[in-house]
């Protein structure tokens, strides 16, 4: 059965790209602006449970990983939930030609996602796990974890393993984290109220130069609970929130 279609995101030399497809990308959070940035990434993560639910595939064939160079100096490297910044070339293995290009795709800047949560195709999220900022690898993807029978739009041919070359940046504490779960939950009950979801949103919108009313933060905080609040019990648990299974509280 074939992967679930998702945005690609990672490098290259920073030679021009030719004949570059230009897959759309569609992540709110790619703007300029670091407020639309960061709510565009808190919006999503707090939508997104439904990726982390889905049964795990069966599949014989495995993601292809060759290190092309790492840092000597790592006491850091990228693990579920983390947000990461990179470049990548995607390329086609059976001919060697290339279907994107990020340094000349978006104004040439390095892709933010949250790694692990479906924010790109299965392949590059199990290529990237336990990377070094710095880092650069060369990954054989089988059709099972890119796009599968169906291929993308008539972009990616059906049945096509895909080679991305990527070159990691930095590694940040996503807000899908539990270090990000415990900053909300102030009173520590291991739930997360409106009380404490408003106030964390307050504190992220004064990073923003353009000042927000109280309606447009009203209606950021509906829509938070109204994704996640599963039990609709007025609070958002762990679970709803998605904390990773390997985190503890």
């Amino acid at each position: 059965m074939p992967a679930t279609r998702r945005n690609s995101i990672l490098p290259g030399e920073p030679h021009a790209c030719r004949h570059e497809i230009g897959l759309t990308l569609g992540l709110g959070y790619l703007g300029t602006m670091h407020f639309l940035f960061r709510l565009a990434v808190l919006l999503s993560l707090w939508s997104c449970s439904n990726a982390q639910g889905q049964t795990k595939e069966e599949s014989p064939e495995e993601v292809k990983i060759e290190v092309l160079h790492r840092p000597e100096n790592c006491s850091k490297t990228s693990r579920k939930g983390d947000l990461l910044n990179a470049h990548y070339d995607g390329y086609l293995a059976k001919d060697g030609s290339k279907f994107y290009c990020s340094r000349t795709q978006d104004e040439g800047h390095p892709k933010w996602f949250v790694l692990g949560v479906g924010h790109v195709i299965k392949g590059l999220d199990i290529a990237m796990m336990d990377m070094c900022p710095g880092e650069k690898r060369k990954v054989i993807i089988p059709p099972s974890f890119a796009y599968g029978k169906e291929g993308y739009e008539g972009k990616i041919p059906p049945n096509a393993t895909l080679m991305f070359e990527i070159e990691l940046y930095a590694v940040t504490k996503g807000p899908r984290s539990i270090e990000t779960f415990k900053e909300i939950d102030t009173d520590n009950d291991r739930q997360l109220s409106k009380a404490e979801i408003e106030l964390y949103l307050q504190k992220d919108f004064e990073k923003d130069a353009k000042p927000r009313d109280k309606s447009y933060q009203n209606a950021v905080l509906e829509d938070i609970f109204k994704k996640n609040d599963h039990n609709r019990d007025g609070f958002i648990s762990p679970k709803e929130y998605n904390v990773h299974q390997h985190d503890e509280l």
